[in-house]
């Protein structure tokens, strides 16, 4: 399945139904009055975030949603039908924007939140609820409220623990079929990784998802290569590893291309919490990877670890490191929840 993490679509909510003018005709009642029903109200447009989705693929063979239009009032005080509403079912990570793209109207972050991004129009009253001591035989109603219509943008950032950044390359996707049950594309060109890839990591029986992202290069933020365009993914990741090419002629001048890059994409990413690790020690000689070891610590200010995909040397050290810090940022975001509901108690 094509993964597709952005899609423009065009919904309409169902206009109200017409209120009825009628009168009751029955033979041998002299004033039978007016009895015109009520309009029914138009169908919701409502966004719910569902379990089972991973990518916005739907909405690229269909763009435009319209709720159903409430049914007119009907004589004998009959009131017309409700519109049914129309769910557009997304993955949980999905914004919905205005159609500019910058005005977020929804973030729904889990299984089952729903919101509704147009209202359906309100049914119109028929003329038996205009009947008054003053007004015996109204032989008006109103007509239903219109309808709501928009387009609107559905921007998809996946849920993951930890992220997976570095250059073309870096063994990003080797690391994540080691350690996941993932099977991304692997070979020895650039850009192997068109789309991101999810995966479920086990260790000491616990697990966290990883997310392995498109390979960055200098100029990304300009749209060089595949540009920046699958950073947003990171945006929710708790935790970003960082892996370096060892075999690379400078570890140090490339950690330095991605930090920058990540920096000009801004939105907080180049706060988070990092682990940097040199891979592919595999391939490398004692004395190459004490070379690229010093340069890539003067680069990112800490000791960075060592590791290889292919043999599995450090891996297990490398997915710990990752756990302490989702650890504390669970616990953080617990705390914070625990403080919302004290407060709204």
């Amino acid at each position: 399945m094509k993964f597709l993490d952005e899609a423009k679509v065009y919904i309409a909510s169902g206009a109200g139904g017409n209120g009825c003018v009628s009168f009751r005709r029955e033979k041998f009642i002299e004033f039978g009055g007016p009895n015109g029903g009520d309009g029914g109200k138009g169908g919701n447009v409502v966004v719910e975030a569902v379990s089972g989705l991973n990518t916005l693929i739907d909405y690229r063979y269909q763009q435009h949603f319209k709720a159903q239009r409430g049914g007119n009032g009907m004589g004998k005080d009959r009131a017309g039908a409700n519109g049914k509403d129309v769910v557009l079912k997304v993955p949980a990570g999905t914004q919905v924007y205005e159609e500019d793209g910058e005005t977020l109207i929804a973030d729904l972050t889990q299984v089952g939140e729903r919101v509704t991004i147009a209202k359906g129009g309100n049914g119109g009253f028929g003329n038996a609820h205009f009947k008054s001591s003053t007004n015996r035989a109204p032989r008006h109603a109103n007509p239903g409220q219109p309808s709501e219509e928009r387009t609107i943008r559905l921007r998809l950032k996946l849920i993951a623990d930890a992220g997976l950044i570095g250059l073309p390359n870096a063994g990003k996707s080797t690391f994540l079929a080691a350690v996941t049950a993932a099977k991304p594309k692997i070979a020895d060109y650039p850009f192997t990784t068109l789309h991101p890839q999810l995966g479920v990591v086990e260790v000491d029986g616990r697990e966290f998802v990883l997310a392995d992202l498109p390979g960055l290069i200098e100029g990304a933020h300009e749209g060089t290569g595949l540009g920046d365009r699958f950073l947003g993914h990171t945006e929710r990741c708790r935790v970003l590893l960082h892996l370096v090419d060892g075999t690379a002629e400078d570890a140090g001048a490339a950690y330095k291309v991605v930090r920058g890059e990540l920096e000009a994409y801004g939105h907080g990413l180049i706060e988070k919490p990092e682990i940097v690790a040199l891979s592919k020690a595999d391939a490398m000689t004692p004395e190459a990877i004490k070379t690229q070891i010093a340069k890539l610590k003067k680069a990112c200010k800490k000791t960075p670890l060592i590791l290889s995909s292919a043999s599995g040397q450090g891996v297990t050290e490398v997915l710990r490191e990752l756990f302490k810090v989702i650890d504390k940022a669970r616990a953080r975001a617990q705390e914070q929840r625990s403080d919302v509901l004290s407060t709204a108690q």
